[in-house]
C-alpha cells in the first residue's frame, strides 16, 4: 500500500511539472517599485512570460527590511507558482541582523539563479577633499569615528561595504543610516554626508556629471562603465570586495522538472541582448548562474556575511 502511494504521489507530482505553467506566476518583490531589484525583476517576468508561455506577474510586498515578502513566499506552495526575487539582504544578511528571523534562508528555499550583480562604488560628496583611498584612509585615521558614511539602512550592502572597509583598513567611521538609497544620495549630494559605498548603477549618472567622486570600486575587477576607478585592491585595501547581487527562488520542494524550467527561463531572459545591454550600461555585470550555482554561492555568502555582522556586532536597530 505505501509503495502505491507513493507511485501515485510521483504520478501526481509529474502531471503537475509537465503542465507548469498553466496559470499565471507571481514574483514576489519584498521592495517597493522602481528600485533596481524591482526593475530588473519585471524585465525579466516580460521575457520569461513570453518564453513559458504564461503571463509572469511582479507583486511588490515591502517591509522589514525585505523579510515579509520572503517569508510569504516561504509560506506559498512549491508548485512553481510563487517566486521571491531579492537582493542579497533577504538571502544572506538580514537573518543573521534578527533575533528571531521568520525563515531559514539556507533550508527554506530552493535557488533558482543570479542573474546580475554589481560591485558598490565608495563615493565622495563634492565637499570632501580626499580623492583617493590612501586620502580617505588617512583622514579616517586622523578623525576616528568622525567622518560620516551614508548607507540605505542597517544591514545593507552598502552599510557592510561600509563595515568592511573600516574593518580592512583598521579605521572607523559614522554610519549614517537612511530609508533606501535615494534619500541616503539625496544628502550625499547635498553635503550633509561624506561618503558612501553605493551601488555602481545608482550612482553613475552623479559621478558622469561631476557632482559625486568614485574613489574606488568594491569588485575583484575594475567596472567596465568606470573603467579609470581602482579596485579597492589596487588601492591597497585587501580583502573588502563585495559585490550586490539579486537572485530568484522559490519555496522549498519545487519539482526538478520545474526548477530547471525556471533556471532556464531566467539565464535566457537576462542573457536576451536587449535586457543584458540595459543593464550592462548601468553598470550591472550579467552572471545568469545555474540553481545548484546558486545554492553553493549562497552557502558562501551567508557564511560570510554571518561572520562579518557577528565580528562587528552589527545589528538591525
Amino acid at each position: 500500500m505505501k509503495k502505491l502511494l507513493a507511485a501515485l504521489a510521483l504520478a501526481a507530482l509529474s502531471a503537475t511539472a509537465a503542465a507548469w505553467p498553466d496559470k499565471t506566476v507571481t514574483i514576489v518583490v519584498p521592495f517597493p517599485p522602481g528600485g533596481s531589484t524591482d526593475t530588473i525583476a519585471r524585465a525579466m517576468a516580460q521575457k520569461m512570460g513570453d518564453t513559458l508561455g504564461q503571463s509572469f506577474v511582479v507583486d511588490n510586498r515591502p517591509g522589514a527590511t525585505g523579510t515579509i515578502g520572503a517569508t510569504a513566499v516561504k509560506r506559498a506552495p512549491a508548485d512553481g507558482y510563487t517566486l521571491l526575487f531579492a537582493s542579497l539582504g533577504p538571502y544572506v544578511i538580514t537573518p543573521h541582523l534578527m533575533k528571531s528571523a521568520p525563515y531559514d534562508a539556507a533550508a527554506d528555499f530552493d535557488y533558482i539563479s543570479v542573474p546580475v550583480q554589481a560591485p558598490n562604488v565608495l563615493v565622495a560628496s563634492s565637499a570632501q577633499q580626499a580623492r583617493t583611498v590612501a586620502e580617505v584612509v588617512a583622514a579616517l585615521k586622523a578623525q576616528p569615528g568622525k567622518l560620516s558614511f551614508a548607507s540605505s539602512g542597517n544591514g545593507s550592502s552598502d552599510h557592510l561595504s561600509a563595515e568592511m572597509f573600516w574593518q580592512q583598513s583598521g579605521t572607523s567611521g559614522t554610519h549614517v543610516p537612511y530609508k533606501g538609497g535615494a534619500p541616503a544620495i539625496n544628502d550625499l549630494l547635498g553635503g550633509q554626508v561624506d561618503f558612501s559605498f553605493q551601488n555602481v548603477n545608482a550612482v553613475l549618472p552623479h559621478i558622469r556629471a561631476g557632482k559625486l567622486r568614485a574613489i574606488a570600486v568594491t569588485g575583484d575587477k575594475r567596472s567596465p562603465v568606470l573603467p579609470d576607478v581602482p579596485t579597492l585592491a589596487e588601492a591597497g585595501v585587501q580583502g573588502a570586495e563585495v559585490y550586490s547581487w539579486q537572485g530568484l527562488a522559490a519555496p522549498k520542494g519545487l519539482p526538478p522538472d520545474v526548477k530547471a524550467r525556471l533556471g532556464q527561463a531566467a539565464v535566457d531572459a537576462i542573457r536576451a541582448p536587449a535586457i543584458a545591454k540595459r543593464f550592462t550600461d548601468q553598470g550591472l555585470e550579467i552572471v545568469g548562474s545555474t540553481p545548484a550555482e546558486f545554492t553553493a554561492f549562497q552557502a558562501r555568502e551567508n557564511t560570510r556575511w554571518k561572520n562579518l555582522i557577528q565580528t562587528r556586532k552589527i545589528t538591525i536597530d
